[in-house]
């Protein structure tokens, strides 16, 4: 199992305060912002959708984001974040 450093890069953290800024249920951003970390950290490549050469997707209610993995570094770079809809049964 090898692990991977996730950074998020300034934009990304500045969309990720400004979504929590703006959100109604800030705990569920709290909680799915801390979530997509350790879950990144170990094999990001079956935890997201490829989306196109080198960019990946994660969704993790209410968040997405988007990410790249640079195994030479053994980094995961999260570069952007946007809110999702969460769809109620």
């Amino acid at each position: 199992m090898t692990r991977y450093t996730v950074v998020w890069l300034e934009d990304a953290q500045d969309e990720l305060a400004q979504i929590w800024l703006d959100a109604e249920d800030r705990q569920a951003v709290t909680q799915a912002s801390a979530d997509i970390d350790p879950t990144l950290a170990v094999d990001p490549e079956s935890k997201g959708d490829h989306l196109a050469e080198g960019l990946w997707r994660l969704r993790m209610p209410p968040l997405e984001v988007a990410f790249t993995i640079r195994e030479q570094d053994r980094t995961v770079e999260i570069s952007n974040v946007k809110t999702i809809r969460v769809r109620r049964a």
